[in-house]
């Protein structure tokens, strides 16, 4: 009985690491928080005149929160959920990509991954060096625009960002 015990314990100390190879923890965004970013999106965009829509999505770019001012246009909300998607899927800012692929004809394939929209707008949102989540933002005049509202919004809850 002993030896069965033994044989087992020493299994199971090999066995758990490997286990542990097999799957992995992420921190990704919770919904309050990206409701709070949406919000405060529209709101940075409506101080300055411009009606937007803004999304924000997990780790995966998969959509928390999509919140649009009452007079954005019906285009707005879709091209906001592509920003935050491309900038959570690259971990980057949209605008950085932007002039990536407008400096680098190499890279101007960028453009042609499904979902991905090359504008400035989107941000990635990040907890030290780890990717979370990310803001997009679409309907300013201007990606540049877009991207100071996000800036805002993200600088609004930083604190809660850690």
């Amino acid at each position: 009985m002993k030896n069965v015990l033994l044989s087992i314990a020493f299994v199971a100390a090999f066995a758990a690491p490997a286990l542990a190879e097999d799957t992995v923890k992420q921190t990704s965004l919770g919904t309050a928080l990206a409701v709070d970013l949406a919000t405060a999106g529209v709101a940075a965009c409506s101080a300055d005149g411009y009606n937007v829509a803004v999304a924000v999505t997990d780790r995966a770019g998969i959509l928390l929160a999509l919140v649009r001012a009452e007079n954005a246009g019906a285009h707005t909300a879709n091209a906001a959920i592509a920003k935050a998607y491309t900038s959570a899927s690259s971990r980057n800012p949209t605008s950085g990509m932007a002039e990536t692929v407008t400096k680098n004809p190499a890279a101007a394939g960028l453009a042609d991954i499904p979902g991905f929209l090359v504008l400035a707008g989107g941000m990635p949102l990040k907890v030290g060096k780890e990717t979370v989540g990310a803001i997009g933002i679409g309907g300013a005049p201007g990606g540049n625009l877009d991207e100071a509202c996000a800036v805002k919004a993200i600088e609004k809850f930083a604190d809660r960002l850690k």
